[in-house]
């Protein structure tokens, strides 16, 4: 059985050669279906995993509360106004003394000022806190420590600069005891931390750099800076009056996060006249991910597929004009002895090997796809097992399938008129 087997694929791969652009040709359209089944689906896994660990950064077991600006009058025109709006020290107090489950509570302030460092000035977010903010969030240092709760209490001129601060504000020489001016005071720097990628609605204030943190402590922002800020514009002068812009709430168990998240909903909701907040929660943003990244999947699969489909059509294109240019070779066969099973094993063979060379071809592109989209474009992919493998099963199945009917056609031939064709 092995042996007429060999003979039938040696057979198959002749015949195919005998056309050699007709079979690259046909060879092509499995190829790139495959191909583009592979880096679709490493594009979209890549991209999904970015997403997730952004979400998982804040923690999931973390229940985020946010201040909101109120949305504007269009019709005052007062050129000096006083906003007061977002969460209070009252809503923060609330939280930890009314939630047993609540392990842990973090109050953040966010002051736009310019910070410098001999010449260079940038506007990083400035973010007043206390020290427990790295235990909620997760963050890990680079260098030196994190705020302490002596720094608190002192009321301490230190800071601690994100990575992308301290990158850009001391490159050549270690920022840790280097002193930094924020606003119009001098901060000693006590550590930096490791970089986090900001989540996707996790937008700076406006005139505030996209990426960049420098942690204070809350006591001494409050201090220098108070908590009112005063925007300039065009013939018009504005002051917000914002005492607490995050409060970070550490629960206990995870089990515990949607019955936080909703005790804070209805709490601020009692206690605020206006929608001036927002409650984030982190692990219900991972649960929505991870279903965006099945939808995403699904979406990309079904793209890809169609270019494995329309790649199937062109090998039944190309069987059927090569059972009419074989007829004779068909009726010749049948005379000598051959089965219809013969003739439409034959066929299906051929089939095979376009699907499976173009298969194999088409793994070999799709591994390479996402190693350049990840050097070229600068976009993470990751290429699961289960990738190539439904890839090549796909495109071996549409051979099989779309070369039964030409294969069946010419096993249904008359061997009598077969052999009459000319």
């Amino acid at each position: 059985m092995s042996g007429v087997l060999a003979r039938t694929v040696q057979l198959g791969v002749k015949s195919l050669l005998l056309h050699k652009l007709r079979s690259l040709l046909t060879t092509l359209g499995v190829l790139f279906g495959v191909s583009s089944v592979i880096a679709m689906l490493a594009i979209g896994e890549g991209a999904s995993a970015e997403a997730q660990e952004q979400i998982k950064q804040l923690g999931s077991q973390n229940v985020i509360l946010r201040s909101v600006k109120p949305p504007e009058d269009v019709n005052n025109n007062q050129t000096t106004r006083l906003i007061e709006y977002g969460l209070t020290h009252n809503d923060f107090s609330r939280v930890t003394k009314t939630y047993p489950w609540v392990e842990n509570a973090v109050p953040v302030r966010i002051l736009q000022q310019e910070v410098r460092y001999d010449t260079k000035a940038m506007h990083p977010r400035v973010m007043a806190t206390e020290s427990n903010y790295q235990q909620a969030t997760g963050r890990m240092m680079h260098e030196g420590r994190f705020l302490t709760a002596a720094d608190d209490f002192n009321v301490s001129n230190v800071c601690v600069l994100g990575y992308e601060v301290a990158r850009e504000l001391l490159p050549l020489v270690s920022p840790l005891g280097q002193r930094i001016k924020i606003g119009t005071e001098y901060f000693t720097v006590v550590g930096t931390l490791l970089p986090r990628v900001p989540i996707g609605d996790d937008v700076p204030l406006p005139g505030a750099d996209v990426t960049g943190e420098i942690f204070i402590p809350l006591t001494t922002g409050a201090r220098w800076f108070g908590e009112m800020q005063v925007k300039q514009r065009a013939g018009s002068r504005e002051m917000e009056t914002v005492e607490l812009h995050e409060i970070i709430v550490h629960v206990d168990k995870a089990e515990n996060v949607e019955r936080t998240a909703a005790a804070c909903r209805e709490m601020l909701r009692r206690n605020h006249d206006q929608d001036d907040y927002e409650v984030v929660v982190p692990l219900e943003l991972l649960a929505r991910a991870e279903e965006t990244k099945r939808i995403f999947n699904i979406v990309l699969g079904s793209i890809a597929g169609i270019s494995l489909l329309v790649g199937g059509i062109g090998i039944m294109n190309v069987m059927l004009a090569t059972v009419t240019e074989r007829t004779r070779e068909i009726g010749i066969r049948r005379a000598l002895g051959a089965k219809q099973h013969h003739i439409v094993f034959q066929f299906l063979v051929e089939t095979v090997v376009l699907s499976v060379g173009g298969g194999l071809a088409g793994i070999i592109l799709g591994l390479a796809i996402p190693i350049g989209v990840e050097h070229f474009a600068d976009m993470r992919t990751i290429v699961q097992p289960s990738g190539p493998i439904l890839a090549f099963g796909i495109s071996v199945s549409i051979g099989l399938l779309f070369g039964l009917y030409p294969a069946w056609r010419a096993a249904q031939m008359d061997p009598v008129e077969a052999l009459r064709h000319e």
